[in-house]
């Protein structure tokens, strides 16, 4: 096992934060987090292209060519692999093991099971040791119909973890933990279970996905509201140093909430 799959599998879940450029992860890691993803819809913006349209590919593996050398465990979200060829996203996760990452998150959004499970087989095949995150999108998209049916489809094509954003109450995560042999990972919400409760009903990963940088920028409209209207921006914010610091690759960050403090390696 993996030290990345041994998160999965400790006493608490796994909590996966998910960053969208260096400075952030640096940022994050600085907090302790040993693991660290990647959110798509951050990369997407960035770059001025929709998410979920497979049209980040390139964007995904620069940024993970950025990050996969630091010292944290980097998961990558792959939207659906970025093609409907099941060899070519084996390729890609090839590329991505090559540049450091040690996860990778691929979604079905309601598509083909069997495709879905042919392009997980053919990472395990072309990347071995590569955590395979298997996402259906039965509740993000539609009403839950057939969500085991596809998650045994994906385990049995060699998934080492299952993924169904958009489910959140308490029952049916506790149903659906009765029928899944891998770790189940559960998007949070701030509206849903607390961490701890997810930890009671069993669930061994709990991700982010793109709610720090939805934070992060409405925060940033906050703020320049408030210059706006002639009040004090509230809030914190890192110093320029500290910011500038965690931007430099291969430097050991220092200070990333307060300007001050020493490193800490994930």
């Amino acid at each position: 096992m993996t030290t990345f799959a041994g998160l999965h599998h400790g006493d608490q879940p796994l909590l996966l934060p998910n960053a969208w450029d260096h400075a952030s992860a640096r940022a994050l890691a600085d907090q302790g987090f040993r693991a660290i993803g990647t959110t798509s819809l951050g990369v997407a913006a960035a770059a001025g292209l929709p998410d979920g349209a497979s049209e980040t590919r390139d964007e995904t593996l620069r940024l993970a060519l950025a990050l996969g050398s630091d010292p944290y465990l980097l998961s990558v979200d792959a939207e659906d692999g970025y093609s409907e060829d099941p060899d070519e996203v084996g390729e890609f996760a090839r590329h991505l093991t090559a540049v450091g990452a040690v996860g990778i998150n691929l979604e079905d959004r309601l598509g083909s099971t069997a495709l879905h499970a042919a392009k997980i087989a053919a990472v395990k095949s072309a990347a071995p040791g590569l955590f395979v995150n298997a996402r259906t999108d039965t509740y993000w998209l539609a009403d839950g119909e057939g969500t085991i049916d596809r998650l045994d489809a994906y385990q049995q094509a060699g998934a080492d973890c299952v993924f169904v954003p958009g489910l959140s109450e308490p029952t049916g995560i506790a149903a659906l933990l009765r029928h899944v042999d891998v770790p189940l990972n559960i998007l949070y919400a701030p509206t849903g279970p607390t961490l701890p409760h997810l930890a009671d009903l069993g669930v061994r990963r709990v991700s982010l996905g793109s709610l720090l940088y939805r934070r992060a920028l409405g925060a940033a409209l906050e703020a320049v509201e408030a210059i706006r209207e002639g009040r004090a921006p509230g809030g914190t914010a890192p110093s320029y140093g500290a910011v500038d610091a965690l931007a430099r690759r291969g430097e050991v960050a220092e200070g990333a909430s307060s300007g001050t403090g020493g490193s800490v390696r994930g």
